[in-house]
């Protein structure tokens, strides 16, 4: 936004010296004119509350950058709120110890068996590898008995 005030209060003083008169009102509206489809509420609000003939230009940049960092503020906040991980954990009351009990095992269980399944898909691939190669050991290699395709010995 400064770099928008600077550029325009530039252009403005330039058509100053040349001779080009502008009033308040004109100016304020060229300034909310030329602001992105983001600024629009703002935009609107201004132009509703405010009576642009009376509000200088200094005024108005002032209220858009107040605008401009509540907005970057905000956008802080939602990015920072994104990375937060909530992790809900359970509770368990204790009102009937048999009925907690019975399903902690419930649980226990089932855990067991999926964890006790994932390990054996994961290890079904070495086992049968290992067989398959435990079959043909380095001591059976003997260069003797062989017969060799060039010379048939």
């Amino acid at each position: 936004m400064l770099s928008y005030k600077n550029r325009f209060t530039h252009i403005v003083n330039h058509l100053m010296s040349l001779g080009k008169i502008f009033d308040k009102e004109e100016l304020n509206i060229k300034i909310l004119k030329c602001l992105d489809r983001s600024w629009q509420p703002k935009v609107i609000a201004i132009s509703e509350s405010k009576d642009l003939t009376s509000l200088t230009t200094a005024f108005l940049f002032g209220k858009l950058k107040e605008h401009e960092l509540e907005m970057n503020k905000l956008n802080v906040q939602e990015s920072e709120d994104k990375h937060v991980r909530n992790i809900a954990l359970k509770v368990a009351k204790n009102k009937n110890k048999q009925d907690s009990s019975d399903e902690s095992e419930v649980e226990n269980i089932s855990l067991l068996s999926k964890k006790f399944s994932k390990f054996l898909k994961r290890n079904y691939n070495k086992e049968s590898n290992k067989e398959r190669y435990a079959n043909k050991k380095t001591s059976d290699f003997n260069p003797y008995n062989y017969t060799y395709f060039g010379c048939g010995e």
